[in-house]
């Protein structure tokens, strides 16, 4: 059977559109392209270059300094890498989001019972966090990141991340490498193979604290083989190549031998 594809320029015209910062409309319509197809219909991505959605809170100039409260720090977020490992420039769209920055405040800390518990980070450290956390804003020209101090999944003294210190309840594992052949045999291709949840613990970090405030060493210890949870934690990619993922001891299943 043959295809048949229509295109086409028609616009679709919307009165009365709320106003939206970076969005340039007249003041009565503002006309989206369309296409028309086989498969539907598809607005023109064209039309969208010039609109900008800032999810960051943005703080006005006058306000000099941000101090957090509590048990919250505040991060200036590392800038997303441009390229890759090999060169190649990469699109907006295709940079990775970065989970790491520069401690540039931190809060008093926190309570519990009738204990004072004081920061694990000081200013100036490089850390990295967990991906969905906290809330992004626009201060003194960069972005920044206000969140809660057990949001932190460890500190980077290197610019590895096999020497990241894991904090609280922590654990930085190294991924075991996919099999590369089918227990028949068959050699996997990339695309096949099954992403692996066993790993060697490299790190751990000091434990959870408990109702009285006090330090809970974590079961598991460097070294250890382990069963860990399939989507938790967060990966990174080391400077030999090897993947890691740090999680929290929770999502640690066994310990294998």
């Amino acid at each position: 059977m043959a295809a048949m594809q229509l295109s086409g320029s028609p616009s679709v015209a919307m009165k009365s559109l709320p106003s939206f910062e970076g969005l340039r409309r007249s003041p009565s319509t503002l006309r989206i392209p369309i296409s028309l197809g086989a498969s539907g219909v598809g607005l023109d991505r064209r039309c969208f270059r010039g609109l900008v959605v800032k999810a960051a809170t943005v703080v006005a100039p006058k306000y000099t300094s941000v101090k957090p409260l509590g048990d919250r720090v505040l991060v200036k977020i590392k800038t997303a890498e441009e390229k890759t490992v090999g060169g190649i420039l990469l699109p907006t769209t295709a940079q990775s989001k970065p989970q790491g920055g520069e401690v540039v405040a931190v809060g008093e800390g926190k309570s519990i019972g009738n204990k004072k518990i004081d920061p694990s980070v000081q200013t100036g450290a490089q850390i990295v966090y967990s991906k969905y956390a906290g809330t992004e804003l626009e201060f003194d020209g960069s972005n920044h990141l206000i969140l809660k101090e057990d949001d932190i999944v460890g500190i980077l003294e290197t610019e590895d991340v096999k020497d990241l210190k894991p904090l609280n309840d922590r654990v930085l594992i190294k991924v075991a490498e996919a099999e590369e052949k089918t227990a028949g045999g068959l050699l996997l291709t990339e695309s096949t193979k099954e992403k692996p949840s066993i790993g060697t613990v490299i790190a751990v970090g000091p434990g959870p604290l408990d109702e009285e405030g006090n330090q809970k060493p974590l079961t598991v210890t460097p070294g250890n083989t382990v069963l860990y949870s399939k989507y938790a934690g967060n990966e990174f990619k080391g400077a030999d190549g090897s993947d890691y993922i740090a999680l929290r001891a929770t999502d640690v299943m066994a310990v294998l031998s």
